[in-house]
């Protein structure tokens, strides 16, 4: 039996190694942590790219907010993950 489209992004997704940009973040409470990225995109993006993602959802966090947007070029490189 053929799988949905669904499916088969969930199955993608899930295959892929999903982990924070800054590893001690997992131990900090919800609110203080950062991006969670596939290890694809954590490998391609340079410290200061890191950072700057960071700062932007630990932004939102603060005022609230469980998603920040991403970046186009971050959100290009989560798409072809």
């Amino acid at each position: 039996m053929a799988l949905k489209k669904s499916q088969k992004s969930l199955k993608k997704w899930t295959s892929q190694k999903w982990g924070y940009l800054n590893p001690k973040d997992a131990k900090k409470p919800r609110k203080k942590r950062g991006r969670y990225l596939p290890a694809s995109v954590r490998r391609s993006m340079t410290a200061s790219q890191k950072a700057y993602e960071n700062r932007k959802k630990r932004a939102a966090n603060k005022k609230g907010k469980a998603k920040a947007k991403y970046t186009k070029r971050t959100a290009r490189r989560v798409r072809r993950a």
